[in-house]
This record gives structure tokens, C-alpha cells and sequence, in this order.
């Protein structure tokens, strides 16, 4: 029901009522609706008229950008004689300035090409554009090849050599002494131990470290051998007299690893406090501690080239840095997550590192990206990588991959059972390294075992072929 509202008016002694009758706001609504429905219906679905100038302005751009490379070849029709100039409203302009070609019965419907008009089209290419090569037709001159990956080097496989018991926790971290007679080992159970690389037997064992010992490392240039270990300490061994010289104290908090300097008597250690520090071996001084990690640093490594410290870190990014001035060189983001690995090819000047995304590689000296190695679907806890380009991954899961590393080719998948007695969950590769002769690799495991591989030398190239195809190159820009 709608409501009638009164009004009264009074104007110059004059007055009167008014009675306003007073609608919902839906039939309000309703008429305005209705307003504007009579107001346009006329036009409703009527088409917006063309404008000439715009669209010979638009077929012009067209012609010019989608059909640029074929608009200096003759107009051919099937079943008709060839047209060897362009059409009388092209004729005498730039190529690209006309809106068009006018659709007629010839020109509207697709025919696919007949081989008289592949010939002639052959004609009026360069020679080096020729469909015809060989006998055959290529479409190469129309259209441009995805790049491939090139085919890669083939490697022979590797298989187990020696299971070496003797630890009684993990096996974190490996280290091969530089004349290839021995190598050592550090582990959960707070020990060092020293192997005989040859026959696989334990010679020594060091006790000092009251916690795990997450990295060892043997000098070039001293008798010396460093660790360190979860306990916050960083010792020096004399390996003449087996015992530890010196103390380097500084960190707050677990020291996950270490590297020696290849030229100079310098230490360089990366812990869970977020910081890596860069020690004097002689005088025991911190001469650097390098900041800028927002999280663990998990994995340093230095080289004598520049950028001659490289660390990464649990907050995903990998850092070079200046190691005269102590500052960060550079930054590299392109992780997702934690890098817990990074090694440096031997001959080439350029490095890898592993997180649990994928595996990248890198340039020096200032870090850039080359390619991304996916596949190893784990978290990647060690790399290794020796002179003829042979990449090794392993992961939390136990898992090894061997990859070239020019192409990024994964060829060997290596899953080794566990020690006898062992849980299936033990499985888990922490540490990997080749030795000096580059023929050996081992492997540091969470089932407390040293396993050692070796190249199998009876494999040929024709017993172990390559699984190779030519794909199409899908590399990422992160």
C-alpha cells in the first residue's frame, strides 16, 4: 500500500494543498530502471560503426608485425598463373603501409600450399633460407628451432666397492689427506677416526670433542688436521704427536664447518650463530667475522681465485665475500630454500650448490646463474664434483645422483642398502668426496657406515649407453 503525505503551501497571501503520494523504494527504483531502458533501446545490439582511418591504421600494424617476413614473396593462387609482383595497391608504397589484403572467393577460405607453390616460394629465398636441401622440405626459414640440450659426455657408471665399519653414530663429514694414503672422518659418536684409503682398515682414533663432529679438514701446507664439532670448539691436531695444539674460541653456538685457504695459513669457519669467522692458524686470532646471514651457516668454502670465501646458509641465500675488507661481495637469492652444500669445480672457474628445491650452478666471480639440475628430489645434504665433470648429490633420503656437469645430465641413480641392523629411516648421505686420484668416492651415511664406489671399469660406452634425448631446453631465469 503506498501512503499519501499533505502539504500545505503559502506564497505571497496565497495558500494551498498539495497531496504527494508516497511509492516504495522499489517501485522507484523500477521506473528508473525503466527510464533508462527507453532511452537506449534503440540502440540496444546495435554495432559500433566502423572508422576507416583507425582500422586500415590497425591492419597496417598487423601486416607489419605478424606477416613482415614472407610480404616481400609473390602472391601465389592455386590453379592460377603466379603473380610475381605485389598487388596494384601495394605497388609503389613501403611494403608495410597498407591496411591488408581485400578478401574475395581466392583469398577468404585456407588452402594449404600445393607442391608447385612450395617450389616457387623456394625461388625467391636466399640461398641460405632454401625449403629444399637434400631432397627433402624444411620449414627451417619460416620458423626459428628451440634450443636443445646438447648431447652429454658419457661417463662409466659407479658401483659399491667397500662397506668400512667402525663408528658408533653418524658419519658427518669426510676429509682426504692431500698425499691420498689416508683419509679421515668425524661423527656423532664425539670421535675422529683415521683410515687407510687403500685396504679400508682403522689406523687412528682422535677423542676430544664432546659432541658431534660436524666437519673435518686436512692441510696442504702444515701436518696439521682441523674439526670442529656441535660443542662450539674448533681444534688443531698435530698429527705427529695425535694431539690438539691449539683452540680457536669465538663462536656461540655449534660450528657446522670449516675450510683452509689454499695459499695462505688461514681457517675459515661457519656456525649456527649465523656467522662465519676467518682465524689466523698461527697467532689463533679472529681476524674476520663475517656477518650478514639472517640463519645457520651451514657450508663454507675458499679458494685462492676471487671471490676467495663462499658460504651458505639455512635463510636460503649463498654469500661471496671480500676477504681482505671482511664484507659481502655479493648476494645471490635465487634459492628457495636451505643451502646446506656447496662445492667448487676443480678446473673450471665456477661452483654448485644444493638445497632441497634443486641443484644450481654458478660462475665466478660474481655469481652467475647458469642452469638449474632438478630431479633429486630430497634434501640435498653434500656435492662433490671432480676434473672430468662428474657431479655427485647426496641426499637426506640416501640417495646419490651422478650428473654431467655441462649439460646437467642425471646418469647414474645409486641407492645403497643400509648396514645389517640397521633401520630403513638410517639411510641418509651426510657427507661425499672424491679422492685425490678421483677414481674413489666416498660417502659419509647415517647407517654409522663409510661406504666406498669406484668406476666400473669392464662398462663401455656400447654396454651403458647413454638414455639421451634431444628435449627442449626449459631452463628457469631463478
Amino acid at each position: 500500500m503506498c501512503e499519501c503525505w499533505r502539504y500545505d503551501f503559502s506564497v505571497c497571501d496565497k495558500s494551498w494543498t498539495v497531496d504527494v503520494q508516497k511509492h516504495s523504494v522499489h517501485t522507484l527504483v523500477f521506473r528508473s530502471l525503466k527510464r533508462t531502458h527507453d532511452m537506449f533501446v534503440s540502440d540496444q545490439a546495435k554495432a559500433v560503426s566502423r572508422d576507416d582511418v583507425s582500422h586500415k591504421l590497425k591492419m597496417g600494424v598487423k601486416l607489419k608485425t605478424d606477416y613482415s617476413a614472407v610480404l616481400h614473396m609473390p602472391i601465389l593462387k592455386e590453379g592460377k598463373d603466379r603473380v610475381s609482383q605485389l598487388p596494384a595497391h601495394l605497388q609503389g608504397h613501403a611494403p608495410y603501409s597498407q591496411p591488408g589484403v581485400t578478401l574475395t572467393a581466392d583469398t577468404k577460405m585456407h588452402r594449404n600450399p600445393s607442391e608447385g607453390g612450395v617450389t616457387s616460394v623456394a625461388l625467391v629465398l636466399p640461398p641460405s633460407q632454401s625449403l629444399h636441401e637434400g631432397g627433402g622440405t624444411r620449414t627451417s626459414a619460416l620458423m626459428r628451432r628451440a634450443p636443445t640440450m646438447p648431447k652429454p659426455q658419457w661417463h662409466p657408471p659407479w658401483k659399491l666397492f667397500r662397506v668400512i665399519s667402525g663408528h658408533l653414530g653418524w658419519v658427518r663429514s669426510i676429509a682426504v689427506e692431500p698425499g691420498n694414503q689416508w683419509f679421515v672422518t668425524g661423527s656423532a659418536d664425539r670421535t675422529i677416526k683415521i683410515w687407510d684409503l687403500a685396504s679400508g682398515t682403522l689406523k687412528l682414533s682422535l677423542t676430544g670433542h664432546i659432541s658431534t663432529v660436524r666437519g673435518v679438514a686436512v692441510s696442504t701446507r702444515s701436518p696439521y688436521l682441523f674439526s670442529c664439532g656441535e660443542d662450539k670448539q674448533v681444534k688443531c691436531w698435530d698429527l705427529e704427536y695425535n694431539k690438539v695444539i691449539r683452540h680457536y674460541h669465538g663462536h656461540l653456538s655449534a660450528v657446522y664447518d670449516l675450510d683452509l685457504h689454499p695459499t695462505i695459513d688461514v681457517l675459515v669457519t661457519c656456525s649456527r650463530d649465523a656467522t662465519a669467522r676467518v682465524w689466523d692458524i698461527r697467532t689463533k686470532a679472529n681476524v674476520h667475522t663475517l656477518t650478514g646471514h639472517t640463519n645457520t651457516v651451514a657450508t663454507v668454502r675458499c679458494q685462492a681465485a676471487e671471490p676467495q670465501v663462499i658460504t651458505g646458509s639455512h635463510d636460503s641465500t649463498i654469500r661471496l665475500w671480500d676477504l681482505i675488507a671482511g664484507k659481502t661481495r655479493a648476494t645471490l637469492t635465487n634459492h628457495k630454500k636451505s643451502v646446506r652444500t656447496v662445492v667448487l669445480h676443480p678446473r673450471q672457474h665456477g661452483f654448485a650448490s644444493g638445497s632441497a628445491d634443486n641443484i644450481k650452478q654458478w660462475t665466478f666471480p660474481d655469481g652467475k646463474f647458469i642452469q638449474n639440475l632438478s630431479g633429486h628430489n630430497a634434501i640435498i645434504n653434500t656435492l662433490a664434483v671432480n676434473s672430468d665433470g662428474v657431479l655427485v648429490s647426496g641426499a637426506d633420503n640416501g640417495t646419490i645422483h651422478m650428473w654431467d656437469w655441462r649439460t646437467g645430465y642425471n646418469f647414474q641413480r645409486i641407492h645403497a642398502a643400509v648396514q645389517p641392523g640397521s633401520l630403513d629411516s638410517e639411510s641418509g648421505i651426510f657427507a661425499c668426496m672424491f679422492d685425490n686420484s678421483e677414481g674413489r668416492l666416498i660417502t659419509a651415511e647415517a647407517d654409522k657406515t663409510i661406504k666406498v664406489y669406484k668406476e666400473d671399469e669392464s662398462a663401455t660406452e656400447e654396454s651403458h649407453p647413454v638414455n639421451w634425448k634431444p628435449e627442449i631446453l626449459k631452463r628457469k631465469r631463478f
